[in-house]
């Protein structure tokens, strides 16, 4: 997903607050990845959850459902 979907998704409308409070922190722990990690502002980049992401959405879902 493109960042500007993933920040709509959440609701969120502030860029910057959206890089430092979700964004970086979900890449730092290896719940996300850039499609393009060698090219971080390309217009093209993307971003996809980590097999860690899917597991915990995963687990999340069973918690909840």
């Amino acid at each position: 997903m493109k960042r500007i979907e993933i920040q709509e998704a959440l609701g969120l409308s502030d860029e910057d607050s959206f890089r430092k409070v979700y964004l970086l922190p979900a890449l730092d722990a290896g719940v996300m990845e850039m499609t393009i990690p060698d090219k971080p502002r390309s217009s093209k980049q993307r971003y996809r959850l980590t097999a860690l992401g899917s597991a915990l959405r995963e687990n999340l879902a069973n918690k909840s459902g």
